[in-house]
């Protein structure tokens, strides 16, 4: 299995290439940056006309004004536009593709190879929408590891991810993959199922072996969910025990939890056994609001997936269980999440991209600033938050000296209209330039 996997590595960085632009800058290059504004820390009042140096795929330092750059240093001219940091998505599905019908049509005659290309290209889209980290919340731990690793090596082109490996579930849970399917295609997906737990001492295995294949954290199945095809609603399915026993074995190791919660029951239950941040958190009320701020745990509440699961149905492409589920969420979710914005429960950004189209991810912002968010503050969510969320603000979510060089820029403010994220034309990711002037650059860098 790893030489197929090195195998697609290696024919994933030809497709990759493609037809190359200019080279992009390597990371030992330094790169100066003339930004027209800059938003070196979401949250705050952008600056005026500045300068970046990159070295080494960091940030060693920024200046005010437009300053003559060393000799032998490339020069990027973005005085015309508005420059940020890479953008971080906390939720997403990088192998996933379910906005496309026909691919869901064609998943059993797929292998594993065929599902890591198509990761490999969803990985580029996402990098190119201008995210430059994202935390994949269920995928078969082997791939996802081999992205992560082939991306983090220069090899392919996409963003940090950070991966959680299976989302640990109850048998005919949410994660469960063989729910409704025949005997012998379940006792197949049974064999596989290392994600499935039932009781206290069998989820501390399950969360073990997460984490002994590569995740880097630990994401769980409160409630049902939308798209597995079983009834039973989108209420808590896992008692308390058990997601205590997955949040204290994950935390022992270093990892955060993310866990999936629909229903109010599941996602109180889920905080108070010490959850880090609630994935769609749609039933979201009065009392739980209370419950996340308590906890200062961050809701990351997914606002495109809904509408794709349910255009999907609609369309014929899912279950009627999922149809079911789809219509009774999509009627509740924005008041609820929008209640929950106005009572100041922490927000991080999170698409569940996979349900929709990778590369999509911007449009997030829009329904954001909807529910009651402002610009601003839907941009720090993407950034600062995330960051924090993910425990890595020491390297990403601001541009500071030390940081990460990961760098976004677009034509206008997204401070008045965010909508301009959903047209990111310079992407940059730890030095190395993957998009400018809404052009791709030739990969891997020569």
């Amino acid at each position: 299995m790893l030489k197929m996997l090195a195998g697609s590595v290696a024919a994933a960085a030809l497709l990759t290439g493609g037809a190359a632009a200019q080279p992009a800058a390597g990371p030992q290059q330094v790169t100066v940056i003339h930004a027209g504004a800059l938003l070196d820390r979401p949250g705050r009042p952008p600056r005026g006309p500045s300068t970046l140096i990159v070295r080494e795929g960091k940030v060693a330092e920024i200046r005010d004004g437009h300053l003559t750059p060393e000799p032998g240093a490339r020069v990027i001219d973005l005085r015309s536009k508005f420059v940020l940091p890479g953008l971080i998505d906390s939720h997403v599905h990088i192998f996933n593709d379910d906005d496309k019908l026909q691919a869901r049509l064609q998943a059993n005659n797929r292998d594993i190879e065929d599902n890591f290309v198509v990761g490999v290209d969803n990985a580029r889209r996402t990098l190119e929408a201008g995210f430059t980290t994202v935390r994949d919340l269920g995928s078969d731990p082997r791939s996802v590891t081999a992205l992560r690793d082939g991306i983090n090596r220069g090899l392919l082109a996409g963003p940090t991810i950070v991966p959680a490996g299976r989302g640990v579930s109850i048998t005919s849970g949410h994660g469960d993959a063989a729910n409704n399917l025949n005997r012998d295609a379940a006792d197949a997906a049974r064999a596989r199922a290392d994600n499935l737990c039932n009781g206290p001492e069998d989820c501390r295995r399950a969360v073990r072996e997460q984490i002994s294949k590569g995740a880097e954290v630990i994401k769980f199945m409160a409630t049902g969910g939308v798209n597995s095809d079983i009834a039973g609603g989108l209420n808590q399915q896992m008692f308390p025990d058990e997601m205590k026993a997955i949040v204290d074995t994950a935390h022992i190791f270093g990892r955060k939890v993310a866990v999936h919660a629909h229903g109010a029951d599941g996602i109180k239950a889920a905080l108070e056994a010490g959850a880090d941040s609630i994935e769609h958190g749609s039933y979201t009320d009065e009392e739980t609001n209370a419950v996340f701020k308590r906890r200062g745990a961050y809701l990351v509440p997914t606002m495109l997936a809904p509408r794709a699961a349910l255009a999907q149905a609609r369309a014929g492409a899912r279950n009627p269980n999922s149809l079911a589920k789809a219509e009774e969420v999509n009627k509740v979710a924005s008041q609820n999440w929008a209640r929950a914005i106005r009572s100041g429960v922490k927000i991080a950004f999170g698409t569940d991209n996979g349900v929709g189209a990778h590369g999509t991810n911007g449009q997030e912002f829009k329904l954001m600033v909807e529910a009651g968010m402002t610009p601003a503050a839907a941009i720090q969510a993407a950034t600062v938050n995330a960051a924090d969320l993910l425990g890595r603000s020491d390297r990403i979510g601001t541009l500071e000296p030390g940081r990460d060089a990961d760098i976004i820029g677009v034509d206008r403010s997204p401070l008045t209209d965010v909508t301009e994220l959903e047209r990111v034309g310079f992407v940059m990711r730890r030095g190395v330039v993957h998009k400018l002037d809404g052009r791709r650059q030739g990969f891997p860098p020569e």
